[in-house]
């Protein structure tokens, strides 16, 4: 069920970056100038919106079905990884309730998953690599790709620490198991109590980056020794992956013609993430709940 959650919500992320994709084709709002061109809708950006859309919440709404008529019968259990703490959502209850848990998995799950994925977008419109390329994260992120820099890496925090604040009210009122706890979570016990779980968590949201990163310097490391042709493509990891590194470059960590410092940036990003997400861990249970 865990696999199928995961290809379900990919499905439903790649319908979402269509959506906004879409209304930005360029072909789409022009003469058709070939006979390709002629047998393209007459008015295709319009109704496609609106398709992909639709498809999403029927998306939605069937696989809660299915995890209704299998998860459920299996005794599976949904889980919300926060990378800080992960929220196991039993559906075991009366019909009622568990409706409403799968219900919200489900929204919940694909919320979580898009939310991960325009984390990485902020990432990469920090990072401004070339076009064409970066055109695509520009498409995603609209008017928030010209936003200054420092905002844009503040959003991370800022929206996951107010998804956090409201999304603890309703685990408290569907009393849903917090990671290795026994308890449920309970009502903190001051307005203050439930910022610090939501400021840990949020600064926790910042670990998702490293998945990023490897793969930007991965691909640059390897593209150094070996030829993949002259694409845009490589321009944008090479040109992204350099910014990364910007802050390695007073430290000599090239012997003869090979450079190290994509090795080293990669262990500094992964080895820094676990003992920050231990520390975070360690930190949230802490909390005075």
């Amino acid at each position: 069920m865990g696999l199928i959650d995961f290809i379900l919500n990919l499905a439903g992320l790649l319908m979402w970056l269509s959506w906004r994709s879409v209304q930005y084709d360029p072909l789409a709002k022009r003469k058709p100038a070939t006979l390709l061109g002629t047998l393209r809708p007459a008015q295709p950006s319009r109704w496609r919106q609106w398709h992909l859309l639709a498809a999403i919440a029927a998306l939605l709404a069937i696989r809660a079905i299915l995890y209704w008529l299998i998860g459920s019968a299996n005794n599976w259990v949904g889980r919300l990884d926060f990378g800080v703490i992960a929220i196991p959502i039993p559906f075991h209850s009366h019909l009622s309730d568990l409706l409403l848990r799968i219900s919200l998995y489900s929204v919940l799950s694909f919320g979580l998953a898009l939310g991960v994925v325009y984390i990485w977008l902020l990432l990469l419109s920090i990072l401004a690599g070339p076009d064409p390329i970066h055109r695509l994260v520009r498409v995603q992120l609209g008017a928030v790709d010209r936003w200054p820099r420092w905002v844009k890496a503040l959003l991370p925090l800022l929206l996951t620490v107010t998804c956090w604040w409201l999304a603890t009210w309703l685990f408290t009122s569907l009393e849903v198991g917090v990671g290795s706890r026994t308890h449920f979570i309970p009502q903190p016990g001051s307005a203050f109590q439930r910022l610090e779980s939501a400021l840990i968590v949020g600064v926790g949201s910042y670990l998702v980056w490293k998945f990023v990163i490897g793969i930007l310097l991965t691909l640059h490391l390897l593209n150094t020794y070996i030829y993949f042709g002259n694409h845009p493509f490589w321009d944008y990891v090479n040109a992204t992956a350099h910014t990364l590194l910007r802050p390695l470059r007073a430290i000599p960590l090239r012997v003869g013609r090979v450079d190290f410092s994509p090795v080293v940036a990669l262990a500094i990003t992964f080895l820094a993430a676990e003992q920050m997400q231990k520390w975070l861990g360690w930190l949230y249970g802490k909390l005075p709940f």
